[in-house]
């Protein structure tokens, strides 16, 4: 077959998920994937608990836990240490079971490899599915009134062959074949480091990490890098190691001392063997917009920051969730074409927020106090202020993506990844599990489609009513008087297939809540 509905360029995790969203929805999907296996480089290895709910929503939730075990007694949380790693002056950060309640699923952490490890075997058991191992995009044209063509070669230089479909999506990284083929621009905020990762096996720096335990990632702080990180992180429990750090230019494989680099941030001499070197440029980069006719960028491609915090990999898996289902709604026509625009109004004003809001934030504020504290000059004022910027719970519980405002949800406000836990409903928020009156939980209620939650029977006719109209796949799930309303604060509330509230009672009309959540318009 040659002919496809979606074509995604490029299956690392995000394209692979996307796959799967299209997939498991019938849409017919070619994978192109110059690697034959994942890449055993370590990256992207903190999922957060709604990523988790992404791989239950597709099927895999039990494989990743099961594909990279972690042994008893290991947490996965993260630490912050001044100087050296093995500093005296260290406080928790990002630890994501602060907000575990708000989630389905509890959040997890191994390398990007066994993800996609996963995510490959979870792709292969859908018939929609067809993978191109061992094959890159190297040609592209498209007509915006008709579809896409894709001209596809095997990764050695052998034989081509030509894909066509409706619409193409580029997962293919931050140089993105199809991104630059379609003609999307991206805007820079070079930040003008030169970065090294190393990854290396320890053993003996587990036995000197153990007076941390529960901890898995570990950011140092040291004056002399102006507030950019040295960050270090567990791959294989207790032996393998990654480790992010700046480096001056011109550096090279051949010129630096990575050993005694390592030696300095851990702040003592260990044994280690170095296994892997890479030097890449720091940058925050964004499309300047996620759609250029039939073509998406989603993932990289679209967004591309440095590993602070492990938004990247999230990120990316929360754009397949959003443009799945949308692209799925207009490919069977209960979906207005107009929904695919609303891909880049919720999506990229997210990543805008978590680069300015979250991780160049970091950067500026760790600057900031290196600049003005130093325990050597005034040791009891760098104490003090020390402790005091120790907002671990607080930084976790801010990072909420949210579509607030948007073409689909209306309402005041923009989408933003700046936001707050409750369990109350909000229209553009994700909808958090609460218990209802019939034993059940409001997430395993949830359906492919469109999920209505009505204590008032006529709610839900009328509703159900205007979804059959318009072809819209509805679920309506009747709640006990005051069973809603006790646990999200609403009578009623309507969730999109990617579990936002799309809208709560507000005596709208329910056609038009319906219009407007599938791209007609309010």
């Amino acid at each position: 077959m040659t002919r496809f509905d979606i074509i995604i360029n490029g299956g690392g995790p995000v394209g692979m998920g996307l796959a799967i969203e299209l997939g498991q929805r019938g849409v017919r999907v070619a994978v192109i994937e110059r690697h034959h296996q994942p890449q055993p480089i370590p990256k992207g290895q903190n999922l957060t608990q709604r990523t988790a709910e992404h791989f239950l929503a597709w099927g895999c939730e039990a494989d990743l836990r099961s594909a990279f075990p972690l042994p008893p007694g290991a947490g996965i949380g993260g630490m912050t240490t001044y100087g050296t790693l093995l500093s005296d002056y260290h406080y928790d950060w990002l630890n994501r079971a602060h907000v575990r309640d708000f989630y389905r699923c509890a959040n997890a952490r191994l390398p990007q490899y066994a993800t996609e490890a996963v995510l490959r075997a979870r792709a292969a058991r859908i018939d929609a599915i067809t993978v191109f191992y061992g094959w890159s995009g190297v040609g592209f044209t498209q007509d915006r009134a008709d579809g896409v063509t894709l001209t596809i070669q095997q990764a050695d230089g052998g034989a081509r062959q030509t894909l066509t479909g409706r619409y193409a999506v580029g997962c293919d990284g931050s140089r993105s074949f199809l991104r630059a083929a379609a003609g999307i621009a991206e805007t820079l905020a070079d930040h003008n480091r030169v970065m090294a990762l190393l990854v290396f096996r320890s053993p003996e720096l587990h036995e000197l990490l153990k007076r941390f335990p529960g901890k898995a990632f570990y950011n140092v702080l040291h004056p002399d890098f102006e507030g950019y990180w040295q960050f270090f992180g567990r791959v294989d429990h207790g032996l393998s190691w990654f480790f992010h750090a700046p480096v001056p230019p011109g550096t090279t494989r051949e010129n630096h001392d990575f050993e005694a680099m390592l030696t300095r941030a851990v702040g003592q001499k260990f044994a280690l063997e170095l296994d892997y070197v890479g030097l890449w440029d720091l940058r925050v980069a964004v499309a300047d917009c996620y759609r250029g006719g039939r073509v998406f960028v989603a993932g990289d491609a679209a967004h591309s920051h440095p590993p602070y915090g492990g938004y990247g990999i999230n990120t990316g898996f929360e754009d397949a969730r959003n443009l799945g289902w949308k692209l799925a709604a207009v490919l069977q026509g209960w979906g207005d074409p107009s929904l695919l625009d609303s891909y880049d109004a919720e999506r990229r004003p997210v990543f805008a927020s978590t680069a300015r809001d979250f991780i160049e934030r970091f950067i500026t504020q760790d600057r900031a106090f290196l600049e003005t504290h130093d325990p050597a000059r005034d040791r009891a004022g760098f104490e003090a202020a020390w402790y005091g910027r120790n907002l671990d719970a607080d930084e976790v519980m801010a990072f909420e993506p949210h579509y607030e405002g948007s073409p689909l949800i209306g309402g005041r406000g923009g989408p933003s990844a700046k936001g707050s836990h409750t369990h109350t409903a909000r229209p553009g928020h994700h909808l958090s599990p609460r218990d209802l009156p019939d034993g059940t939980t409001s997430f395993d209620r949830l359906g492919a489609g469109f999920t209505l939650f009505a204590e008032d029977g006529a709610r839900g006719a009328a509703l159900g009513a205007s979804a059959a109209t318009m072809g819209v796949p509805l679920a309506v799930v009747p709640v006990a008087r005051g069973g809603l309303r006790d646990a999200y604060g609403t009578d009623a509330l309507l969730v999109r297939p990617d579990h936002f509230v799309a809208w709560i009672e507000d005596g709208a009309d329910a056609g038009a809540v319906l219009r407007r959540a599938t791209g007609r318009g309010a």
